[in-house]
């Protein structure tokens, strides 16, 4: 049974790439600064199969010992699913330097340094799987997300990179890019948005965890095992 850990699934996008991944047989470890009902009932729901912990993806320390308990729990961790992350929308020329530190420790240093401690035991099994949570905001410009957008635009270029180093030991590195989703993200926006958004999108609706989970799922298996270095988009066409 693989193990998979999956980075900020306590809620939104990270919570449905949970639930899928157990419903589907797999072993699973996630993170997020704070429990939720959610992770509550995967406990009870799943017992040995899944194991959450409390963290900040900040916390250097507590990260080296998360997947080393991940390890002696689960088992040898095959597939890495980056996708914590933080949002801040502003105008650089209004942006706050705490936001600004902030997105790029979380978004980028912090991810380095999970994959850094994951890819390490992957390369000594001489196989894994790392599917990075970007964004189609990385891949087009957003009024308000200048920093946002080069954190998500760095995962790509990080994704695209560690598929050439990581290679030739059958590892994989892939993005996923996804659109406007309905989850906790989202629900600052109004209606008029909205609606403007569902408009511009070829496909007439928002996107959902599901969506997006099945693109993970694909790149997560054997039949995608000669695709690496990719950005998959998963947007209803938004970005067309």
């Amino acid at each position: 049974m693989d193990v998979v850990l999956i980075s900020g699934g306590s809620k939104g996008l990270g919570a449905g790439l949970v639930d899928s991944f157990l419903k589907r047989g797999f072993k699973v470890a996630t993170f997020s600064r704070t429990p939720t009902e959610r992770t509550t009932d995967w406990e009870n729901e799943y017992g040995e199969n899944f194991y959450f912990q409390a963290l900040s993806l900040g916390d250097k320390p507590a990260c080296k010992q998360y997947v080393q308990d991940v390890q002696r729990k689960l088992g040898d961790i095959n597939i890495l699913v980056n996708n914590a992350g933080v949002a801040h929308t502003s105008v650089l020329a209004l942006a706050d330097d705490d936001d600004i530190d902030r997105l790029i420790d979380t978004n980028l240093k912090g991810t380095f340094y999970l994959t850094r401690l994951v890819c390490r035991p992957m390369l000594s099994l001489g196989s894994g799987r790392i599917i990075n949570i970007s964004s189609i905001v990385g891949l087009s410009g957003y009024r308000g997300l200048s920093v946002y957008s080069a954190t998500k635009a760095g995962l790509d270029g990080f994704t695209r990179s560690l598929a050439r180093e990581l290679g030739t030991r059958n590892i994989t590195v892939n993005s996923v890019a996804p659109g406007y989703l309905t989850t906790e993200m989202t629900e600052e926006l109004g209606e008029r948005q909205m609606r403007q958004i569902v408009g511009r999108t070829p496909m007439g609706r928002m996107g959902s965890a599901e969506d997006v989970a099945g693109a993970v799922h694909f790149l997560a298996s054997e039949e995608a095992g000669f695709i690496t270095g990719q950005v998959l988009v998963v947007d209803g066409g938004i970005s067309c």
